[in-house]
């Protein structure tokens, strides 16, 4: 009989060994996210430069040389042109800065684990999404618990009161 109760001890352990959740992810596995985050990050970068170029310098192929009335019209056309590249360089450099902030938390081996539930963000999310500090869960949680608005009082309102 005491056979039977080390050998049921020993499977004990084993399950226990299985069924203990992963509390991150392995220095290999953080080795992959670090190779994907450097490519994304050299990608961004360069498109960044491209974006920030375009609504500095001027435009050789401008229309200085042409019509009054097509250079009113270009020139709006630019304008607009530059505000939006303006505003995708913002986004570019807010997405550069996640980057280097997922790369950081790599060097701290807490790199995948999500923020609000302190689980292992799954790895197939991280591949897509690199800079992810939120799990699905976590995510949609966020986006669901939604403040209602605030009721709107109106001038004549106020006045009354």
């Amino acid at each position: 009989m005491k056979k039977a109760s080390a050998s049921h001890s020993k499977n004990k352990k084993e399950t226990a060994a299985v069924e203990k959740p992963k509390s991150r992810y392995t220095d290999e596995e953080l080795e992959e996210f670090r190779e994907i985050i450097m490519s994304k990050l050299e990608k961004a970068r360069n498109d960044l430069h491209l974006l920030t170029e375009s609504y500095t310098t001027g435009n050789d192929h401008d229309t200085n040389d042409t019509s009054p009335t097509f250079k009113v019209l270009e020139e709006g056309y630019q304008v607009f042109s530059k505000e939006e590249n303006s505003k995708f360089a913002a986004r570019q450099s807010k997405f550069i800065k996640a980057l280097e902030n997922a790369l950081i938390r790599i060097e701290n081996k807490t790199y995948g684990i999500c923020r609000v539930t302190g689980k292992l963000i799954p790895k197939d999310r991280l591949r897509i999404v690199p800079h992810a500090t939120l799990s699905i869960e976590a995510k949609r949680q966020q986006t669901t618990v939604v403040a209602p608005p605030k009721p709107v009082q109106s001038d004549f309102q106020s006045l009354n009161q």
